[in-house]
């Protein structure tokens, strides 16, 4: 049975360290964390192989759950126990949010991602991406189908839908950019380009030099993009999974926003959302690969495991005084602004309940676990803009249409205004017979007052 009491305390300790102010605008926030449970497919389902994940509510899981013993005599113990059998690990987790194998991808994105949209509005960067074995549901989470779309896709419909509300105020422009990481190379998914170098600077951080930007003009269009991007995506079928992905592909979101109102000064937010499918960590003797395929997953398990490393890494509350070996893979340098920079972050850790998956289960829930202690700071990225004297006519012409649509628009209210009586005289009249009816109440009560305080005047004489 379940330690009430230790569950309580795991979930304390959880939720308990969310985001705290900081100085000058700085918010500390942990990492958030979720897990997915995906259904059992037809292989396991058919191998008649047994459920090692038992998901309690929708903040716990336990991994390798007892099993209740039946004997044939009730309530007699069973002195020795079998030792050739392994016993149950019994491991309980708490995350952020726990999703069953009965999870539509819709609730994933209302308790994921749907939040990151505002942060992303407020000029905070932010990061969402899959972790898990080959197999375990990443790509179905992340980009979906078409009659189940993915996060990608609902993120973006949600972030267009946001903009669109606040238009009137605020001008956007906004970009996207889509890539993979494939053997230890970055290729663009968009074009078709040979590898490309990553750069890092003071201002603009990890930057990949040659990667085309593009401009949506909705998010039916971000849809097509990333359908023509997977098609380019490097999948081979494995033992393990039919359509595995043997790249990490990395979309990317920049956005840029500004006041309408001209000003020689104007404050322009800027954020950049990274949504990331990783390719699953993958063990030869189980998937069967020879080859081309061996050596991809040999890359695919170096890259994640530095990624590993990095994670721990961070995690260590001592980790300020220990170098983080980002450099270590082009997918741990494309993730350093991520992980332990100034972004949001969501981890979907997706796993296998079967016992087919049962060291990779173990192996995604523990990265799961320390990922959650990680930290970062988080500030708005808000510039002021200085106005060259030259743009001093252009934001004046600006302000001189602004004036005459606000005048406009006014003049529009006041004769919506002026034509409501003019339909409908009837209850004005009644409005002035009760404003004279309260004036003649007014002016009576006035009369009784002085008549009383001149009666008591000649009573006190």
């Amino acid at each position: 049975m379940l330690d009430i009491q230790k569950y309580t305390y795991l979930k304390e300790q959880r939720f308990s360290v969310g985001s705290c102010k900081m100085s000058d605008g700085e918010v500390c926030s942990h990492v958030k964390v979720v897990v997915r449970v995906r259904p059992l497919n037809n292989k396991e389902k058919d191998g008649n192989h047994k459920k090692v994940v038992q998901v309690v509510d929708n903040h716990m899981l336990i991994f390798d759950p007892k099993e209740e013993e039946v004997t044939f005599f009730k309530g007699q113990r069973v002195g020795n126990r079998d030792v050739r059998r392994r016993a149950n690990k019994d491991l309980k987790f708490v995350f952020d949010s726990v999703f069953r194998e009965d999870s539509s991808q819709v609730e994933v994105f209302e308790n994921t991602t749907k939040a990151v949209v505002d942060g992303v509005l407020n000029g905070y960067n932010c990061t969402v991406f899959a972790y898990g074995a080959t197999g375990a549901g990443k790509t179905h989470t992340m980009l979906g189908a078409n009659d189940a779309p993915g996060v990608m896709f609902l993120t973006m419909k949600e972030l267009f839908t946001r903009m669109d509300l606040i238009k009137e105020d605020k001008v956007f422009n906004i970009a996207f950019s889509y890539l993979e990481v494939y053997n230890e190379q970055i290729r663009d998914l968009l074009t078709n380009s040979g590898p490309l170098a990553v750069r890092e600077d003071g201002s603009n951080g990890v930057v990949v030099q040659g990667l085309t930007l593009h401009q949506p003009k909705s998010a039916e269009h971000i849809l097509e993009a990333l359908d023509y991007g997977n098609r380019n995506r490097t999948q081979h079928p494995t033992d393990m999974n039919a359509t595995s992905s043997r790249s990490h592909a990395v979309f990317q979101i920049y956005l840029r926003q500004q006041d309408k109102t001209a000003s020689l000064n104007p404050n322009v937010r800027v954020a950049k959302m990274s949504l990331i499918d990783l390719a699953g960590s993958e063990r030869a003797s189980v998937t069967n690969a020879k080859g081309a395929r061996l050596r991809e997953g040999a890359n695919i398990n170096r890259s994640l495991l530095a990624l590993g490393n990095v994670i721990n890494t961070l995690a260590n509350p001592k980790c300020k005084k220990t170098h983080i070996p980002y450099r270590d893979s082009k997918l741990t340098r494309l993730l350093k602004d991520s992980l332990g920079g100034n972004c949001r972050t969501v981890m979907i850790a997706n796993v296998s309940p079967s016992s087919l998956s049962y060291e990779d289960t173990h192996n995604t829930l523990k990265y799961a676990n320390r990922a959650k202690e990680i930290k970062s700071t988080l500030r708005s990225n808000v510039m002021s803009l200085d106005s060259h004297i030259g743009q001093y006519a252009v934001i004046c012409e600006k302000q001189k249409a602004e004036i005459v649509m606000l005048k406009q628009k006014l003049k529009e209210y006041e004769e919506r205004k002026v034509e409501v009586p003019a339909l409908n005289p009837i209850p004005v009249q009644r409005r002035a017979e009760f404003e004279n009816k309260n004036r003649r109440s007014i002016r009576r009560w006035e009369g009784e007052n002085e008549g009383q305080a001149e009666g008591g005047e000649k009573e006190g004489k």
